[in-house]
C-alpha cells in the first residue's frame, strides 16, 4: 500500500512514515509530492494522502495527524502515545506538551535546511524516530536537567548558526520574489511556484529546491501561510473586522482552515487570541 503526502517535510510527515513503516505496512511506499499534485497521483497510483487538508489521516482539532493514526489503527503503545505528544508539540509549536517537542523541531528544522532530497531525509528521520521510540520505552524516566547551561548554550549556538545561514548573501530574485509574494497577500491572490519562476526566468525546480534557504527555513506554502496568518494578526487589531471575514481577506478557502493554521503557527485560536490581545 503507498501513501502521499505533500513535500519538504518537517515534523508529522516524518513521524507518520516512520510509524506506517514500523507498525502498519512495513512495505510501504512514501511518496512526497507539490501538495496542488497529491491527489492526482494518488489517484494514479491508488496511495492513500495523509497529512493535508480535505482528507481521512490528518489535523483534528488539537491533534496532528500522527494521532489520528494511532486512534485508527488501534495502537495503544504507551511509548508511541508519549512520541504523539512530542510530535503534536513540535508541529504545532506547542512546546509547554513536552520538553522534547522544541528539540525535535529544532533537530528536523536543522535537517529540512540540509537536505533538500524529501526521501533522503526520511531515510534519516527513520533512524532518528527509532531512537526515539527506544527512548519513549526504556529512558523516559530518567531525569535529565531539560534547561541546562550546556543545552541552553548549544541551542542558541544552534539557532545563531541558522540566522548567519540566512544572513548570507542572497541571489538577486529573492527580492523580487519577496515583492511579488507580498503583493499577492495585500491582493488576496495565490500564484503557483511555476508561475513564480516564470515571471523570475527562472527555474521551477531551482525556486523549489532553493526557497527555503532565503525564506526562513520554509518552504513556498508554509512561508505563505505564514505571511497569512501575520496579516490575519494585523486585521485583528480592527474589531469591526469579524473571524470569518478576516480568514477571507487572507486567503483560506473556510474558517476552520483558517482556525487550524493560525493555531499551529500561535498555539492558540483566532478568537483566543483576538481576546487575550484586546484584554493587554
Amino acid at each position: 500500500m503507498d501513501w502521499i503526502t505533500r513535500e519538504r517535510p518537517k515534523i508529522d510527515r516524518i513521524a507518520c512514515p516512520w510509524l506506517i513503516k514500523r507498525f502498519i505496512n512495513p512495505d510501504a511506499k512514501i511518496i512526497y509530492a507539490p501538495l496542488d499534485m497529491v491527489f492526482e497521483i494518488a489517484k494514479q497510483t491508488n496511495a492513500i494522502p495523509f497529512d493535508i487538508p480535505d482528507v481521512e489521516y490528518t489535523h483534528y482539532a488539537d491533534e496532528c495527524t500522527f494521532d489520528y493514526f494511532l486512534k485508527k489503527h488501534e495502537l495503544n503503545d504507551p511509548a508511541l502515545k508519549r512520541i504523539a505528544a512530542i510530535v503534536r508539540g513540535a508541529d504545532t509549536d506547542r512546546h509547554d506538551l513536552m520538553p522534547q517537542s522544541a528539540g525535535l523541531e529544532a533537530v528536523f528544522s536543522g535537517l529540512a535546511y540540509n537536505i533538500k532530497d524529501d526521501n533522503q531525509l526520511l531515510e534519516i528521520g527513520m533512524v532518528i524516530y527509532d531512537g526515539l521510540y527506544s527512548w519513549a520505552q526504556h529512558l523516559y524516566r530518567l531525569k535529565h536537567s531539560n534547561e541546562g547551561p550546556t543545552e541552553v548554550l548549544l541551542l542558541k549556538i544552534y539557532h545563531e548558526h541558522l540566522n548567519d545561514k540566512q544572513k548570507e548573501k542572497s541571489p538577486e530574485w529573492t527580492a523580487s520574489l519577496r515583492e511579488m509574494i507580498q503583493d499577492q497577500i495585500d491582493t488576496n491572490t495565490t500564484l503557483s511556484l511555476n508561475r513564480l519562476s516564470e515571471e523570475l526566468d527562472i527555474s521551477s525546480s531551482y525556486l523549489s529546491r532553493e526557497f527555503s534557504k532565503y525564506f526562513e527555513n520554509l518552504n513556498y506554502g508554509e512561508y505563505i501561510r505564514k505571511k497569512r496568518i501575520e496579516k490575519a494578526i494585523e486585521l485583528m487589531s480592527d474589531r469591526s473586522i469579524s473571524l470569518t471575514d478576516i480568514a477571507y481577506l487572507t486567503g483560506f478557502s473556510d474558517q476552520s482552515h483558517f482556525t487550524r493554521i493560525f493555531k499551529k503557527f500561535s498555539g492558540i485560536n483566532p478568537s483566543e487570541y483576538r481576546r487575550k490581545s484586546f484584554k493587554k
